[in-house]
């Protein structure tokens, strides 16, 4: 008889037992879920800067592509102002679902950081993807000095400390702070004359209203190409296959010029590491295409691909690099 109120009982319990299992579980399915079938609508990927122009592009060349290898699109919003922190700070605040990231560079997570008070930590606010590459800058100069190389140039620096002028796309700009480094390096003064973008800092040196400038590789190219300016040296530790005959600073003398201006890929903050891993594995899928590695390198960059937490350190890297020059030069922007 015993047996079988057991077994009744058993019978009606099951499907109360078996409800409860499911409510139990149900937190860790719907926790899963995401990651594990991710992506499943489009993606967001902020450019953190007015539409064109070479970061511009390449979120939209790397989007392109990765939107293949995921299976779903994603959309490019360009998001500019604030030298890219009205961009990071979108990013900071955003669900870390992997549905909103942003192409972080130099500016936004290197520069930024070490010249400017941000309403944002640029590195525990954030969540490190990956690496895309990166193209050295290099110091090039008006063609009518009397200068063939770099020791000539510090040379008539020294010489004439009240003739040279160097033009930058803004206060607190790599453009700037990697000139400074170089000031400080060779001992030698120039006047910085800050521009809202490297298009009227070009215009000035062609004119000879500037006498110097530190943008990037790929942005010299064309002028160094049709002798419009001569670059000296190159950031790097080595020569861009882009312009080989260019030295590194290294070659002639000078350590620590590493910095270059990079592009990665980073999100907000505690995304969880099975999108992170996904995201990175896709893009570096992308890195290692024929096609693109071609194009990347014609126009002088470096691809770089890296895990999460090598791009991570990168990151912390490049914010001490541009924090000491900042300090030692005593750069701040308010």
């Amino acid at each position: 008889m015993k047996k079988l109120q057991n077994k009744y009982l058993t019978r009606a319990l099951s499907p109360l037992l078996a409800g409860l299992f499911g409510l139990l579980m149900a937190p860790l399915s719907m926790a899963q879920t995401p990651a594990t079938n991710y992506p499943t609508k489009p993606i967001k990927l902020i450019a953190p800067v007015a539409a064109g122009g070479g970061l511009d592009n390449l979120a939209r060349k790397v989007a392109e592509r990765l939107s293949k290898n995921l299976g779903q699109s994603i959309v490019v919003e360009n998001m500019g102002g604030g030298g890219g922190s009205i961009a990071s700070q979108v990013i900071a605040k955003a669900a870390p679902d992997g549905y909103t990231i942003m192409v972080s560079y130099v500016g936004t997570h290197g520069t930024n950081p070490a010249v400017r008070k941000l309403p944002y930590d640029a590195i525990k606010d954030f969540t490190a993807i990956g690496m895309i590459g990166a193209t050295p800058n290099t110091l090039v100069i008006n063609q009518d000095l009397p200068i063939k190389n770099l020791k000539e140039f510090v040379e008539y620096a020294k010489k004439n400390p009240s003739k040279l002028s160097y033009g930058s796309a803004g206060p607190g700009t790599l453009t700037h702070l990697g000139m400074e480094q170089f000031k400080l390096a060779a001992n030698i003064f120039m006047v910085h004359v800050p521009y809202r973008g490297i298009g009227p800092a070009y215009t000035d040196l062609l004119a000879g209203q500037t006498q110097a400038m530190f943008p990037t590789l790929y942005a010299a190219m064309p002028y160094i190409k049709s002798n419009r300016v001569r670059a000296l040296a190159v950031t790097g530790q080595k020569r861009s296959s882009a312009e080989p005959n260019i030295p590194t600073f290294k070659e002639l003398g000078y350590n620590g010029f590493d910095g270059q201006q990079w592009y990665g890929i980073s999100g907000p903050a505690n995304m969880p590491d099975a999108i992170v891993k996904k995201l990175n594995a896709e893009l570096n899928k992308v890195l290692a295409t024929p096609e693109f590695a071609e194009q990347m390198t014609s126009e002088a960059m470096t691809l770089m691909p890296m895990s999460p937490e090598q791009f991570s350190t990168y990151i912390k890297e490049d914010i001490a690099r541009w924090t000491k020059v900042a300090k030692d030069r005593k750069i701040e922007i308010e």
